[in-house]
């Protein structure tokens, strides 16, 4: 057996419940994700993604509600290359077309600040990178390493990250089912131009979901 090899088998953990629970979650979501991103039904795939947010959110929260794990090692093994989310993103974006842009306040607790403009496919992309990254981890047998990646990364990144999604995934089926028309975007706060006005993408955007869902 080679040095490596000996050192991975030191290192290589079996998982608890509690891992093998949240390792479901994350695999779930990213698999979930993947599908939904390869779609062409607008509609259902904001009903599903709202379903996946949820479902991982509650994931997050039981990392964010136990003690800080700690890895076994000092310094972050090297997981290896990883996928650069380019193709996800894509799909996403051309998915979820004209209804992609949605706008939050980044820290409720932070001095006042005008709404930032973010794409719901950018930010679903990079938490299936962050959480492919844990998952390269847990299936190399480096179990207290992916814990600790997953609930630092939940606590700094993805977890307010799929907070924002799910409020605008649900305000969009909130708007639609209850009739009430999708408000203009702020002028320059898209990161695009899509050769439309804020008014056409807003009509864009109810006339689709209405459509989509069916209403």
């Amino acid at each position: 057996m080679s040095e490596n090899s000996a050192h991975q088998a030191v290192h290589s953990q079996e998982p608890d419940d509690f891992a093998v629970q949240i390792a479901d979650s994350v695999k779930s979501f990213v698999v979930a994700v993947t599908e939904i991103a390869r779609g062409d039904e607008p509609g259902s795939a904001i009903s599903l993604l709202l379903l996946e947010v949820s479902q991982l959110l509650l994931a997050g929260g039981r990392l964010g509600a136990v003690e800080d794990v700690l890895p076994e090692d000092r310094f972050e093994p090297d997981a290896g290359p990883e996928p650069d989310g380019v193709e996800l993103r894509e799909h996403l974006a051309e998915l979820l077309a004209p209804i992609d842009v949605y706008h939050e306040v980044f820290d409720p607790y932070g001095p006042p600040e005008k709404p930032s403009a973010f794409r719901i496919s950018d930010d679903l992309a990079g938490v299936v990178s962050d959480l492919r990254h844990g998952l390269t981890h847990y299936e190399e047998g480096r179990i207290s390493e992916a814990l600790w990646w997953w609930q630092y990364s939940y606590l700094s990144s993805w977890g307010s990250t799929c907070t924002a999604v799910l409020r605008a995934l649900q305000s969009l089926i909130a708007h639609v089912r209850m009739d009430s028309p999708i408000g203009a975007v702020p002028d320059g706060a898209d990161t695009d131009d899509d050769g439309l006005t804020d008014e056409q993408l807003a009509e864009q955007a109810g006339d689709l979901m209405a459509a989509e869902l069916g209403l």
